[in-house]
Parts: C-alpha cells; sequence; structure tokens
C-alpha cells in the first residue's frame, strides 16, 4: 500500500487498495500518526470490491474511550445521502439507511466498523466514518468501486472467422488471441457502468487449424478458451471433402467392379 498524497495543512491521506473478499478490514493496522508524528484528520482510500462478496470497511484506529460520536455518512451514486450514527454516552443507534444491506459489522460500542453482506452496483460510492473526540474529529473515507466478472462466450463464424466475447464486466475486459490475425475488436458501454468487448479475427493461413481466446480482467480472472484443431475449417470446406470423399468411394467401387466382372470372365474362358 502507497501514499498517493498528503498535504500537511489538511492532514490528509490517499491510500488505493483493490480487494475481492472482504472477509478483513484495510488498512486494519492504520493509525492515526503519519511520520511527521500530526494526527492524521482525514484519510482517503480507494477499494475495489467483486460484485457478490461481503466488505468490510473500517474507521481510523481511535480508543472508543476517547470517542463521543462515531458517525458512517454515506453517499451513493445516484441516490440520496443517509447515515448510521451511535452516540456513546447514552449508547444509542441511529440510522437511515434502512433497505440497503449496510449495517455495523458488530456492535458499534466494540468495534465501528461498517459491513455490506452482499456487494452490488448501487453499493458504488462513497463512506466516511467520522469519529468524534474532545481532540477533534478523525476520518477515514472510502470511495468504493464495484468490479463485475465478464459473461465470457465464443463461437465460429464463417470464412475462418472466430468470435470471443466478454458481456457486461466492470471494468472491460482484455481480449487476446494466440495466434495472429486480422481481429477488430470493439466495446459497448451500459447504463449501469458495465462494458462489453467483443473481438472478432480472421485467419487467411490454412494452416491456422486452432486458436485460443484469452480472457483477462481486473478481478483476477483469466480464461483460455481453445478453439480445437479442425474448428476453424468452414462448412464450405467441409462441404468440399466430402464431395471429395464421396467421388473416391465411386471411383473405388469401379475399380472393385471392374476387377470382379474381368476375374468372372477369365474363369469362363
Amino acid at each position: 500500500m502507497h501514499a498517493l498524497g498528503r498535504t500537511s495543512a489538511l492532514t490528509l491521506l490517499i491510500f488505493i487498495d483493490i480487494f475481492v473478499s472482504g472477509s478483513s478490514c484495510v488498512d486494519k493496522n492504520q493509525t492515526t500518526q503519519n511520520n511527521s508524528s500530526v494526527a492524521v484528520r482525514v484519510v482517503y482510500t480507494i477499494v475495489s470490491v467483486q460484485m457478490g462478496t461481503k466488505a468490510l470497511l473500517c474507521c481510523l484506529s481511535i480508543p472508543l474511550t476517547k470517542a463521543v460520536l462515531i458517525t458512517w455518512i454515506i453517499k451513493l451514486r445516484g441516490q440520496p445521502s443517509c447515515a448510521i450514527a451511535y452516540k456513546v454516552e447514552t449508547k444509542t443507534n441511529e440510522t437511515s439507511c434502512l433497505g440497503r444491506n449496510i449495517t455495523w459489522a458488530s456492535t458499534p460500542d466494540h468495534n465501528p466498523d461498517l459491513q455490506i453482506s452482499a456487494v452490488t452496483l448501487q453499493h458504488e460510492g462513497t463512506y466516511s466514518c467520522d469519529i468524534a473526540t474532545p481532540e477533534g474529529n478523525f476520518e477515514k473515507v472510502y470511495d468504493l468501486q464495484v468490479l463485475v466478472p465478464p459473461e465470457v462466450t465464443y463461437f465460429l463464424g464463417e470464412n475462418r472467422t472466430a468470435v470471443c466475447e466478454a458481456m457486461a464486466g466492470k471494468p472491460a475486459a482484455q481480449i487476446s488471441w494466440s495466434q495472429d490475425g486480422d481481429c477488430v475488436t470493439k466495446s459497448e458501454s451500459h447504463s449501469n457502468g458495465t462494458v462489453t468487448v467483443r473481438s472478432t479475427c480472421h485467419w487467411e493461413q490454412n494452416n491456422v487449424s486452432a486458436v485460443s481466446c484469452v480472457v483477462s480482467h481486473l478481478t483476477g480472472r483469466t480464461l483460455f478458451i481453445e478453439l480445437n484443431q479442425g474448428t476453424m475449417t468452414t462448412p464450405c470446406s467441409l462441404l468440399t471433402i466430402l464431395y471429395v470423399k464421396m467421388a473416391l468411394l465411386v471411383i473405388i467401387l469401379l475399380n472393385v467392379g471392374f476387377a470382379f466382372f474381368q476375374k468372372r470372365n477369365f474363369a469362363r474362358t
């Protein structure tokens, strides 16, 4: 993990993380001190989580005995903002985030971390944990981005052409081929932020009988799809081969018949 930026006036730290499973907090061991022994007021972290997994978002490591008020402010893209708060002195909870699968990971008097039980595209946005203490406020801000693995399909076209498609991935998948050919790759963006990538390749050489489509994605998935030997033969080629085989069969039958009648005539004489 690397700090990407720091302003001494605002004591702002910025981090970037990518994690697929939310089984543990990001920056769990992070403290509120930087290398200059100045109290960190704001920490900004960019995280990417795979759709369908659990996400666990942590506050800064402030002793809860010093906390007066713990507030999560959640601003989801395209939705009204909401908040989850815990007042330490009265031990009371308040929330306006009902129905969004966003809750405390545990009881806030022991653990103020936030949990998203099953991440969806609708959970993209910013999540701010603000801990108010007598010494001031300490804030941890997450920019949560959702990763969506694409659905991969492939098929053969006409005239020695193959198509490989990575549908509705986020971000866009990368497609490559094992054999160099005349390839065209197109991308189509969807309203929910996902992207479909379609690669069409054509091979002129008759010696190319097997190719592999490789689909790579930021979720860590890399798929190798092999079009087995012989699949590059087009329907026209198959029809030509069939005609040749039938012609050879007719020639063989004529030769056998001619030899049979020759032998029969020889036996009579």
